[in-house]
């Protein structure tokens, strides 16, 4: 049985854009949501500090480095991500993600889980 790997990552969202990140998740694309299903993104959720304008989020997956570059690969993914890229601040950090990550998302290093 492969081992499920728990992924949490932040993003910073531009302070005048909140509004408009919000209303977009309101009716995210179907074949997104299945795209994310195919490619190994389970339990994914999404959450928000308002005031200090971060989104968490929050999956497993078996292989989320492949898990990232199989979603990359998808049309709708590319078209997915322009569109979300307008709401994004640059990560506060000068390590760089996997090649096909979101240059938006800093991955947080899990030192603590409770079963």
């Amino acid at each position: 049985m492969p081992t499920t790997e728990r992924v949490c990552l932040v993003m910073r969202l531009r302070p005048d854009r909140i509004d408009d990140y919000l209303a977009a998740h309101e009716h995210v694309w179907p074949e997104m949501l299945d795209a994310l299903e195919r490619t190994g993104w389970r339990n994914y959720s999404l959450f928000l500090h308002p005031a200090e304008h971060v989104v968490v989020g929050y999956l497993e997956t078996d292989d989320y480095a492949r898990a990232v570059t199989d979603l990359a690969a998808t049309d709708v993914n590319t078209r997915w991500q322009a569109h979300m890229s307008e709401f994004f601040l640059p990560p506060d950090t000068d390590t760089p993600t996997p090649d096909a990550a979101p240059t938006t998302a800093l991955r947080l290093d899990e030192y603590f889980h409770l079963d």
